[in-house]
């Protein structure tokens, strides 16, 4: 009997362990090591952040339903990796020996990059996590009682920007529902070339789409924009020129402001030779395997994937949720044709299939392959698009708490987009 190791208990752990059990069905030890005992679905944050969600909507309790799968959990959470003797030293100073391994820890928020940023000794909110969440919801309640100027965008080396945009858009139109838009003057400020780039080198028409709907949101931008530090009501941020020198700087006043910050790698996998590059993220090969520690696997955020262009001050690339299941499924797939003596040969899509909502609305894009050039190249705004990620919430919590392996949903949102584009272009 083997012992397959999950470190990470988010959107890309549980499905791990879910594809896992599914696959080998008791044959085998599953085991899931998570920072903390619950899952929490990351996308919903925004909606926490304005008080359209509770934390108990979106988070489900893991030790039980584990159990109730015959999944070993622990959540005291992993201190190192130790590749080397196929360990894992856990902060309560127990270890864990594994066969197989699969890295689906997410990223470290990089808040100390920057002076000043951050929910914690810092002076801006954050969505990454839903307590910070929970933090910002009681600061955006202070920006109501009290109106003032809102900074929101995402520091230098960003590579995650749909959130930030979600969060812009969704305040804007909780805000109007409160009837205090109108005191509230909004700025975006990111490290984008340009509105809707999204680390992607942009989607469709994802520029002329975002830019549109900031103006007609009455919202400012920045782009280029490296944010330097932030003061206690205070933004500061330079702006750089299309080859990368400095323009202008800038002091924008703020009472509230949420600025989402670079990803690292997580401390227990940095700084390992052959197993993680300069950042931290894990490198793997076409088969999400590592090159040098080939029983050691990565899904999700925290592998290593270049960035889609250069540009004039630093992004990274996005990995959504479709990529990161798809990434599940070739892991799983993979492991057991190893087990079974084969080679891998199972791959990932790494197509970006995304649903960004903006509280009244949203814009839903695919971009495949993700790196250009592409297959496919589209983006689609409409009502829609925010009633299909308020399906795709009910959908995976309930694929959490039920222990679902099968992507129907994915399939059908892909459908759903294809008849969406169909419509609208006929081809």
């Amino acid at each position: 009997m083997a012992t397959i190791a999950v470190v990470g208990a988010g959107i890309g752990g549980i499905s791990q362990v879910y594809e896992l059990n599914n696959e080998f069905g008791g044959q085998h030890r599953i085991v899931l090591i998570g920072d903390s005992n619950r899952f929490e679905f990351t996308p919903s944050n925004p909606w926490v952040a304005v008080g359209w969600r509770r934390s108990e909507q979106i988070v489900v309790d893991l030790p039980e339903l584990m159990a109730k799968h015959d999944i070993e959990f622990h959540d005291q959470g992993v201190r190192r990796i130790d590749p080397e003797h196929n360990r894992l030293v856990l902060n309560d100073d127990s270890h864990i020996d594994y066969d197989f391994l699969v890295i689906a820890t997410g990223p470290k928020l990089a808040f100390d990059e920057v002076e000043g940023l951050g929910p914690h000794g810092g002076y801006t909110q954050s969505i990454c996590k839903t307590g910070h969440a929970e933090t910002a919801f009681a600061d955006f309640e202070k920006l109501a009682a009290n109106p003032g100027p809102v900074v929101i965008g995402a520091a230098p080396a960003a590579s995650c920007f749909g959130p930030a945009y979600e969060y812009a858009f969704i305040l804007d139109t909780e805000l109007k529902k409160r009837k205090i838009r109108d005191r509230v003057p909004m700025h975006f400020v990111t490290p984008e070339p340009y509105i809707g780039h999204l680390g992607l080198d942009g989607v469709g028409d994802t520029k002329g789409l975002m830019e549109s709907e900031l103006r007609e949101r009455h919202i400012h931008w920045t782009c280029n924009a490296r944010i330097t530090r932030v003061e206690d009501g205070t933004l500061h941020f330079v702006e750089h020129d299309e080859e990368g020198t400095e323009k202008k700087t800038h002091a924008l006043e703020f009472r509230h402001s949420m600025i989402l910050p670079a990803f690292t790698g997580v401390d227990a996998v940095t700084g390992i030779e052959g197993l993680t590059n300069p950042r931290g993220f894990v490198v793997i090969d076409e088969f999400q395997r590592n090159p040098r520690f080939t029983n050691i696997y990565a899904v999700g955020v925290c592998v290593a994937i270049p960035p889609v262009s250069i540009t004039p001050v630093p992004t990274g690339a996005p990995k959504t949720g479709y990529m990161i299941e798809s990434m599940v499924t070739a892991t799983t797939r993979n492991i057991a044709s190893v087990i079974a003596g084969r080679e891998p040969v199972d791959r990932g899509t790494w197509n970006a299939v995304c649903l960004a909502d903006f509280g009244d609305s949203g814009v839903a894009f695919v971009a495949i392959p993700q790196i250009p050039p592409r297959n496919t190249n589209w983006a689609s705004r409409g009502k829609w698009v925010h009633l299909a990620k308020v399906a795709y919430e009910k959908y995976f919590i309930h694929k959490v708490r039920a222990a679902r392996t099968e992507p129907y949903f994915e399939k059908a949102v892909l459908k759903m987009l294809g008849a969406v584009r169909l419509k609208e272009t006929g081809s």
